[in-house]
């Protein structure tokens, strides 16, 4: 079986740290990749320091990975030794449910249900591990291929950040004729930026500061506006048709439906550690819709992946060597990243 580096966190307070780990060995329909870059998502700092819920560690976080296949089993037919994959934040489901038919494997409801790259358990009854490493072993159904013009160390962000915001921007109707506003401009919001731009709606961010306006004007947002700008804020009011929430450290959800026209939609994707509040009537007032999105399917990933190469989108990324995880988890936190940090897989090892 093959053993591969890794980084590992061996409680909330932990520090990450070298060790190593084994990987099973392909079986027929499996596909061993070499793993050349892993991104950095909010998602695995919540779930490290125990945000979420107890963990079992040590835990090898990870679900934006890419990298270059090794191994392949007798069975793969959708996959070569030599391409270029991706894997994002799960790995398997039951494949035969009403929601894995439907192409969203995501809300598998067969038991166990979806298999998560980290912290879950696999089919072979061991924990799941990420893409802190150097290789995995996947089912070929839950790879995406990365298109040939899509630098690895872009395409590794996209299967996490890309896809959570490309899914709900496409559901609900992103597109000409459509004003749509994204909440926070990090690694998720500099996604739905420029997917709602590309994809031809007018588009506001809507920012704490304004300190990252530059950057969203020059990803496609026709303006920048301050949350805290109350007379902003106010001329906004009733003026979206969608409305795009990335952050994920609270937001005053009655001041941001108020800036939704009759029937428009906020939907969003950061997940806050603490509950939210909102007064039922900026629904009912309106027939406003306050919604949820939670990744997307393959299908779909796959679908992104290839709207970014064709319309010439990309992530923002600063690449790091894995021995500056623990930092980079800090700058997440304070905001200090622009705007995702990726880890060069090949010094796992150093």
């Amino acid at each position: 079986m093959p053993e591969v580096a890794a980084y590992a966190i061996d409680s909330p307070t932990g520090r990450y740290a070298r060790t190593t780990i084994t990987r099973r060995e392909p079986g027929p329909t499996e596909v061993f990749f070499d793993i050349a870059y892993a991104g950095i998502c909010h998602s695995d700092i919540h779930t490290a320091r125990g945000e979420w819920g107890p963990v079992n560690y040590p835990l090898v976080p990870g679900h934006e990975i890419a990298g270059v296949v090794a191994q392949i089993g007798s069975e793969v037919t959708k996959f070569k030794v030599g391409d270029r994959v991706g894997v994002g934040c799960f790995v398997d489901s039951c494949g035969e449910c009403d929601m894995c038919r439907q192409g969203e494997e995501q809300f598998c409801t067969s038991r166990p249900g979806t298999v998560w790259t980290y912290a879950s358990t696999g089919r072979d009854g061991l924990p799941t591990a990420g893409g802190y490493s150097q290789g995995i072993t996947v089912e070929q159904d839950y790879l995406m291929r990365v298109p040939d013009s899509m630098p690895l160390e872009e395409a590794a962000p996209l299967m996490c950040a890309g896809i959570t915001t490309y899914n709900p921007l496409k559901r609900w109707g992103a597109g000409p004729g459509k004003r749509v506003g994204i909440v926070g401009m990090g690694g998720l919001g500099h996604m739905g930026v420029q997917f709602a731009a590309a994809m031809g709606a007018e588009t506001i961010v809507l920012g704490r500061t304004l300190s990252k306006r530059e950057d969203g004007l020059r990803l496609g947002a026709t303006d920048y506006v301050s949350t805290q700008d109350a007379a902003a804020m106010k001329s906004l009011r009733g003026s979206f048709d969608l409305i795009l929430s990335t952050i994920s450290d609270g937001i005053e959800l009655d001041s941001v439906i108020k800036l939704l026209k009759a029937h428009g939609v906020l939907v969003n994707v950061g997940l806050p550690e603490h509950p939210s509040t909102f007064k039922l009537g900026e629904l009912t007032g309106q027939a406003r819709v306050l919604a949820g999105s939670n990744i997307g399917g393959i299908g779909e990933t796959q679908e992104m992946l290839d709207f970014c190469a064709e319309k010439g989108i990309s992530p923002i990324i600063e690449i790091i060597p894995a021995s500056q995880i623990n930092e980079a988890y800090d700058n997440v936190v304070a905001s200090k990243v622009r705007y995702r940090y990726v880890i060069d897989a090949s010094t796992i090892s150093e």
